[in-house]
């Protein structure tokens, strides 16, 4: 049992009996003791490695309600691939956890994530906390009910974190690992808008109200903390980056156990930015006598991308005192930037804003623009360890922590209870000083932060890259190539910091790593004699499994192209592959190489991968060859 678990009764009752939460509250019976105690396992460095994740069911519901509004066969089996993903669930004010009206509360979901274990495999419940006191500062979207006061605070930790921890300490859940998202845009709003009176009055409680909820939390050993770091687009030049993980580490000497308060840190989270831009790599790339990074759109930020900013921060983070086993999450649910408007090459340009405007698969009209951004897609699916990603990123996983379909903020005023404002940065019409004087970019008609909306949801769905597959189709829909890594540089400091992309509330979001497929791909040489060896990973979930798949060429000659075949053993179906293109007629499943993969030199090895669907037992697959040649 968990140290959290020897609470005293006293201590329960007093969260119990708390002000405003008293009645909700006493309706979740809150037991002193399990009728099925579960024993805890050791904290794991990476807990969504070999696990799978929580599915929220209530999501995953209204998202089958859309798909029998979809108009479109195709669209509609996309949309129940969709539902079928794992989505954190957002404790927003203190009512959630209890349940409102806006959806059931913590203790629902809790027992629904022990009925989807299944077995030894370790399942992850994904988890946001976000109620601080002044909650979002520099915006007005999804402002939240506790003011920015001694009183605030004081609820936050009786009513809003101490009944959670409450929760999560009950026995019966020792064994569903807690990833926990702290707070998004608290901290980052303290390295950039201190110039803000609002954030001024916020800085103090967001620092305590952290401190706060890491030290309860990591009470208990089956809860991973990860703070949230913004992203790219915000912090990611050298004057944020620096202040930001000297800042993480000011909070974590704070807490009771230090930096092993905190277990990782996790980007983009409700944000649009891409994993990286596949057509502009290079950030000091001169088009027409000045560098990629100096355009209008970059405004000399080095990290174009999510892997570049989570590269830079780990890097940071270890030189402040953090663990160099500090994991990354990045929220991939909205950015994968698909869809017809999504270039397929590098511009021709010699000017250098036409270049990086033709180029860049973002399409908003500037990067600090958050809200509902039309035209977005869903990026790649849940992972973990992404096998796509650079390693110095560190990543343990793509999450999706903002489940698609929910509203960043309305498009107007809309009257509520929930302390939330309209911000004009929701509003199509309004032009933004804080976007360069640019259009916001929003999609109009939008509803509250964490309502659904629904007509945003089917752009999403539509304009997902890579392409989201279908549960009856036989192969990818799409072949995605890794991002490349990009190593952030040396930047001089901006004279504009774009307005920080602000995360709205929600109940419950891997997502692309793309690079543009060649349109040539060479013929793989025919090597019958070549030796080889596979290796075969799987994680699997309900009916469905992600594979990594790394091929090593054993032969003393290179290979100038390559075909790997192998069969499944028990009707698992490819649905979805990368760095690669896959094909499958029964169980038979034929790989070949991309373009620019296609060289395997004597002893190197190229790493591929997909997700797929089954019905029984997941059993790895057989009878894998490399041009005709059996591997080991």
């Amino acid at each position: 049992m968990s140290t959290h678990g020897n609470r005293t009764a006293a201590r329960r009752w007093r969260a119990v009996a708390t002000a405003a939460t008293a009645t909700a509250l006493v309706a979740v019976p809150l037991t002193l003791a399990s009728t099925s105690a579960n024993a805890a396992e050791a904290h794991v460095d990476n807990p969504y490695a070999g696990a799978k994740q929580y599915v929220n069911p209530t999501w995953a519901a209204t998202v089958e309600s859309a798909a029998t509004r979809a108009g479109d066969a195709t669209l509609a089996a996309q949309m129940r691939t969709v539902a079928k993903q794992p989505t954190a669930v957002w404790m927003d004010r203190i009512s959630a956890i209890a349940g409102n009206a806006d959806g059931n509360g913590l203790k629902f979901h809790l027992d629904e994530a022990v009925k989807q274990k299944t077995g030894s495999t370790p399942l992850v419940f994904n988890l946001v906390i976000y109620n601080l006191p002044g909650r979002d500062c520099f915006a007005l979207a999804s402002n939240g009910e506790l003011p920015a006061s001694d009183a605030g605070l004081a609820r936050y930790k009786t009513e809003y974190i101490d009944p959670i921890v409450d929760l999560l300490s009950d026995s019966k859940y020792a064994d569903i690992r807690i990833a926990a998202t702290i707070e998004p845009d608290s901290l980052p709003n303290l390295v950039t808008n201190m110039s803000e009176a609002t954030c001024q009055a916020s800085a103090p409680y967001y620092r305590e109200g952290v401190k706060y909820a890491l030290d309860e939390l990591k009470t208990l050993d089956n809860v991973y903390t990860y703070l949230d770091a913004a992203h790219s687009g915000w912090l990611g030049w050298d004057s944020n980056s620096g202040p930001t993980a000297k800042l993480f580490a000011e909070v974590a000497k704070t807490t009771k156990k230090g930096f092993a308060s905190i277990d990782g840190f996790v980007t983009n989270t409700a944000n649009s930015t891409p994993l990286a831009e596949p057509f502009l790599t290079d950030p000091t790339l001169n088009i027409g006598g000045n560098p990629v990074r100096s355009s209008k759109f970059y405004e000399w930020n080095s990290d174009f991308g999510e892997h570049a900013w989570t590269t830079q921060l780990h890097r940071l983070l270890v030189a402040e005192g953090f663990s160099s086993s500090t994991g990354m999450l990045i929220d991939t649910s909205r950015n994968g930037w698909g869809g017809p408007d999504r270039p397929t090459k590098a511009s021709s340009s010699t000017n250098l804003e036409t270049y990086v405007n033709e180029s860049r698969i973002d399409r908003r009209t500037h990067r600090g623009a958050w809200c509902n951004p039309l035209g977005a897609g869903i990026g790649e699916l849940p992972v973990a360890t992404p096998s796509s990603a650079p390693a110095a990123a560190h990543l343990d996983a793509y999450v999706w922590i903002k489940p698609p379909g929910e509203s960043d903020g309305a498009s107007k005023e809309i009257a509520n209870d929930q302390g939330k404002s309209f911000d004009r940065m929701c509003d199509p019409t309004y032009v933004a000083s804080k976007l360069a004087n640019n259009l916001t970019g929003a999609t109009p008609d939008a509803p509250l932060a964490g309502q659904w909306f629904e007509a945003q949801f089917k752009t999403l769905v539509k304009n997902a890259y890579p392409v989201i597959p279908t549960s009856n189709d036989p192969g990818p829909t799409s072949t995605p190539t890794p991002t490349p890594s990009v190593t952030p540089t040396v930047t001089p400091t901006p004279t504009v910091t774009p307005t920080p992309t602000v995360t709205p509330t929600p109940t419950v979001t891997p997502t692309p790593t793309v690079t543009p497929t060649p349109t040539v791909t060479p013929t793989p040489t025919q090597n019958p004699g070549a030796s080889c060896s596979v290796s075969y990973t799987a994680n699997s979930w309900n009916n469905g499994f992600t594979a990594s798949v790394k091929i090593t060429n054993r032969g003393t000659a290179a290979l100038s192209g390559w075909t790997l075949k192998f069969a499944f053993a028990n009707g698992q179906q490819v649905q979805q592959g990368w760095s690669a293109k896959w094909a499958q007629s029964g169980s038979a499943v034929t790989v070949t190489n991309e373009a620019w993969n296609g060289s395997l030199a004597a002893g190197g090895s190229v790493d591929i991968g997909f997700n797929g669907s089954h019905s029984g037992t997941n059993n790895a697959p057989t009878s894998f060859t490399l041009n005709g040649a059996t591997c080991s």
